[in-house]
C-alpha cells in the first residue's frame, strides 16, 4: 500500500503539471470565466483541488486546526496557485515516504462539520485525495477542449511510460 500511494502522489504532481501546461495557453479571463463547472471556473476548481488535498493531508496528520473552509479561495493569482498545487503533492509524497507500512492499515478520526467525529481508514482517505484530484482535472480537461486549448494527456499509463527507463 505504501508504495502505491507514494506513486499516486507522484502521479498527481505529474498530471497537474501536464494540465497546467495546457491551461497556460488560456488567458486569465478564460481561466476565471464561469463556464458551468461545479466551482464555476477553472481557476477556482484548481484552487478547490488544493484545498481538499491540504485538508485531507491535515486530517491524516492529525492537524485539524489546519483544515480550511471549502468556500475560500486560497490563491487568486494563477502564477501563485500552480506552484502551490505542485508543492502540495510533492509534500504529500515526501510525507508518505516517512510513514511506516502499518500506518496505511490504520483508521483516522477527525472532527466533522457538525461537531461530531468521523472515522475513515487511512487508505480510504488517501484514495479520496487521489481520485478527487483526477475527477476535477478531468472536468477541466473537457473545458480545455471547449476553449480550444491543448488537451492534456494525463492517463496513468502515459505517466508510467514516461517514468520507466
Amino acid at each position: 500500500m505504501k508504495d502505491h500511494f507514494i506513486e499516486q502522489a507522484d502521479y498527481q504532481h505529474w498530471a497537474s503539471t501536464e494540465l497546467f501546461r495546457c491551461l497556460d495557453h488560456l488567458s486569465d479571463e478564460q481561466r476565471k470565466a464561469n463556464i458551468g463547472l461545479f466551482f464555476h471556473d477553472i481557476h477556482t476548481t484548481v484552487d478547490h483541488i488544493l484545498i481538499v488535498t491540504r485538508n485531507w493531508h491535515a486530517r491524516l496528520s492529525g492537524e485539524f486546526g489546519k483544515v480550511t473552509s471549502y468556500d475560500k479561495l486560497l490563491y487568486p493569482e494563477w502564477e501563485e496557485l500552480k506552484p502551490a498545487v505542485l508543492d502540495e503533492f510533492a509534500r504529500l509524497k515526501a510525507w508518505l515516504t516517512q510513514k511506516t507500512p502499518d500506518w496505511f492499515g490504520g483508521v483516522i478520526e477527525f472532527p466533522d462539520a457538525d461537531g461530531g467525529s468521523e472515522h475513515v481508514t487511512v487508505t480510504d482517505g488517501l484514495n479520496h485525495v487521489m481520485t478527487h484530484a483526477v475527477h476535477h482535472r478531468g472536468q477541466i480537461s473537457a473545458v480545455c477542449t471547449r476553449l480550444h486549448a491543448p488537451c492534456p494527456e494525463m492517463d496513468f499509463i502515459i505517466y508510467r511510460a514516461k517514468r520507466s527507463p
